[in-house]
């Protein structure tokens, strides 16, 4: 397993500084946040191995695979638990419970047309961890309190899907974290240069696709 000398300048910023804003979160709310301070999005096209960028993320952190319907699911929902297992990493699966229960996943990411769904899935599996995208502080502010957490996006310029939408900025964030009813980790343009921007937010961790990505994989310059 790495340790702090084996991960690039990038990845130690950005793993310390998810951990910072963890440990606030946690000071402050007590046994209401027990979350991973770093949550790994994968995407079919921009991320096409993720199992080697979860090969090396640190022990605590979390994955959550989304793969848009891709052929090759269960195959690849395997190979991520089987490394995140070996590491201590969490599991979390996009949107298919089904697929979630076949592996053995810690739990499920909701998109946000899905919240609703928060409430039976809870009832059916109350061990699981439960995360849902929002993106504006009134769908944070409206999330299921079913769910563990919401992942707030975009908060910085972003590509992929977040590219088409405006980012939220730090002040929207700020309220976006009072008014939820749990906690939030912030998505969207979160890497090794913009991730001090979130201190004193309140929120529980950063989340990111391409600057995960690009910081555990040992290359430079994150952006998203």
């Amino acid at each position: 397993m790495d340790g702090p000398g084996d991960l690039s300048d990038d990845a130690l910023r950005l793993w310390n500084a998810a951990r910072a804003l963890n440990a606030a979160a946690l000071a402050r709310d007590g046994d209401r946040v027990s979350l991973p301070p770093l949550l790994f999005f994968t995407d079919p096209v921009r991320t096409p191995r993720p199992w080697e960028t979860a090969a090396r993320l640190p022990a605590g952190s979390a994955v959550v695979y989304r793969h848009f319907g891709a052929a090759d699911a269960v195959e690849t929902a395997q190979r991520l638990r089987d490394v995140t297992g070996a590491r201590d990493v969490r599991l979390l699966i996009g949107l298919d419970a089904d697929l979630a229960a076949t592996v053995g996943a810690d739990g499920v990411h909701l998109a946000e047309r899905a919240l609703d769904s928060a409430q039976a899935l809870r009832r059916r599996w109350p061990e699981w961890v439960l995360t849902g995208a929002v993106h504006s502080v009134e769908a944070a502010a409206g999330a299921p309190v079913q769910l563990d957490a919401v992942v707030v996006s975009p908060i910085f310029p972003a590509g992929g899907a977040s590219a088409a939408r405006a980012a939220t900025g730090v002040g929207a964030l700020r309220l976006a974290v009072r008014q939820a009813s749990g906690p939030v980790y912030a998505l969207g343009g979160v890497n090794a240069q913009t991730a001090d921007r979130l201190a004193d937010t309140g929120v529980c961790g950063i989340a990111g696709v391409d600057a995960v990505q690009r910081a555990f994989s040992g290359r430079a310059d994150p952006r998203t």
